[in-house]
């Protein structure tokens, strides 16, 4: 029974622990990086969607937003990808994630936004099928940071996070919402290994080529 319940215990955890193996070294805590050559240049920030209220950004995706405004004001992206959902005409996060930056100095010409990145998997295999990237800075919470590194890197993407500590600013949504990386961690691990497609393909989009061209 005890043998039983250790291998249960080490299976769960399997996910977790190959997502934070996968991403070691291609990730770091904002705070940590300092902005200081903590994080490598690179064309593309993908800023994944975290909600969104009316025409307003959640706290969650504001503090991401903020994180990827401040990467192109200091030159370590040329553009940012904005992929969010807008599965229904009511609910529009691409739009108001590119609103948020503009009014944070980028400019609209250099924020491409992505309608169908319904989940992280989904975003990071649109941001290099359908928008072409190739090399990326994924700006993201620190709870997030593992999976979404290491789902990116699956997709074929060659990705580098950043990651808020958001137990700053909301101590208990932060472990509420780490607890459910344990679950959506397993769901990515399927994902690599079925090569799951996302929810949208489409055609190829040429907007990232135009934004790093200007």
């Amino acid at each position: 029974m005890f043998r039983t319940g250790v291998a249960l215990s080490v299976l769960a955890l399997a996910p977790m622990t190959w997502a934070w193996l996968a991403s070691s070294g291609h990730r770091i805590d904002a705070v940590e990086a300092g902005w200081q050559g903590g994080v490598p240049t690179a064309p593309v920030a993908l800023v994944l969607g975290a909600g969104v209220t009316g025409d307003q950004p959640t706290t969650m995706l504001r503090i991401r937003l903020d994180l990827a405004a401040d990467l192109y004001a200091k030159g370590k992206v040329k553009a940012v990808l904005a992929s969010g959902d807008n599965s229904v005409k009511t609910y529009d996060e691409p739009t108001v994630m590119r609103d948020y930056l503009v009014s944070k100095g980028v400019p609209e010409e250099k924020v491409v936004l992505d309608y169908a990145g319904f989940d992280t998997w989904d975003s990071c295999v649109r941001a290099k099928k359908i928008f072409g990237a190739s090399t990326v800075t994924v700006v993201t919470q620190s709870f997030h940071l593992a999976r979404a590194v290491t789902l990116c890197r699956a997709a074929g993407l060659n990705a580098f996070g950043v990651g808020d500590d958001s137990t700053r600013y909301w101590r208990l949504g932060t472990y509420y919402y780490a607890a459910r990386e344990f679950f959506a961690t397993g769901k990515g691990l399927l994902d690599v290994a079925f090569h799951s497609e996302p929810q949208f393909l489409g055609r190829y989009e040429t907007s990232l080529d135009q934004a790093l061209a200007s």
